[in-house]
């Protein structure tokens, strides 16, 4: 992907719009005739900006990876805190962000919409190896540091820690968010590097 992703102001509320669409009313209900009708555009004019529901869908996918990014390396680039410090940031930041747009996670977990377009798959990919990495990367610098246990190597310890998270989000979706997420998933993570760490995680 490239480093920057330039949308109209225009696209933006079209995303942002569809975005509320799908927390309101599921993604089944993003049509682009509804869509044009929530911001007041006719369906032609809403063309214009994309070409179908698979394009937006796309740009919001590539939205909340810019996105993404841009927060996880102001965390990850923070010299003040150490690496598990700042794994346990990471994850905060991305929970909160689910919770404030959870229409993200109906598009993630939405298998349907996936199964047959390659483009949003390679997006779904792109996110998903972009989080690993930057996660290896930590517990890495964490091993490096003598912070975390080398027992384990840091590709496998990251696929645990972030399959944990997944099945968190996911079983918050499935209930409907009720749940606290921020609260259950600091739970699942401190659990996990209790585990993997050389000292005790408070």
């Amino acid at each position: 992907m490239k480093d920057k992703i330039m949308y109209s102001e225009r696209q933006v509320e079209i995303i942002e719009a569809a975005t509320k669409r799908i927390d309101n009313h599921g993604i089944q209900e993003l049509t682009i005739k509804n869509l044009a009708s929530d911001i007041f555009l006719s369906e032609a004019a809403l063309y214009r900006h994309f070409k179908s529901k698979s394009d937006i869908l796309v740009a919001l996918l590539r939205y909340s990876i810019l996105e993404m990014r841009q927060r996880i390396e102001v965390i990850s680039t923070n010299d003040e805190l150490n690496p598990i410090e700042k794994i346990v940031g990471v994850f905060n930041s991305q929970l909160e962000s689910f919770v404030a747009k959870p229409a993200i996670v109906s598009v993630i977990f939405s298998e349907g919409i996936f199964q047959f377009n390659k483009e949003l798959s390679g997006i779904l990919k792109e996110m998903m190896d972009m989080m690993h990495a930057y996660i290896s990367q930590l517990v890495e610098q964490g091993q490096e540091q003598n912070r975390i246990r080398r027992s384990i190597g840091s590709g496998t310890q990251t696929t645990i820690i972030m399959g944990s998270m997944r099945l968190t989000v996911l079983k918050w979706k499935i209930s409907g968010h009720q749940a606290d997420l921020v609260k259950e998933g600091n739970l699942v993570l401190n659990g996990i590097l209790k585990m993997i760490a050389k000292s005790e995680v408070k």
